[in-house]
């Protein structure tokens, strides 16, 4: 057995796919191994904590616009 080989894809990973997914440009290597070694579970709250970070950048880019125009 490879102990060097850690299962699941990790936090970063899981962020990092969801925003490739987002924006369209998920490679297929990282997507089957997002298939393969990944929990949906972590999937799911990554693209939930990239959509609210999405919100809220609109949000505050919105509110800047707004305050710059009066």
């Amino acid at each position: 057995m490879n102990k060097n080989r850690r299962s699941g894809t990790g936090v970063f990973n899981s962020i990092k796919s969801a925003l490739s997914a987002a924006i369209g440009v998920q490679s297929s290597t990282n997507r089957q191994r997002d298939f393969e070694q990944g929990s949906p579970l972590q999937f799911v709250i990554a693209g939930l904590v990239v959509t609210l970070m999405f919100i809220g950048i609109v949000i505050m880019a919105v509110q800047w616009m707004i305050a710059s125009n009066t």
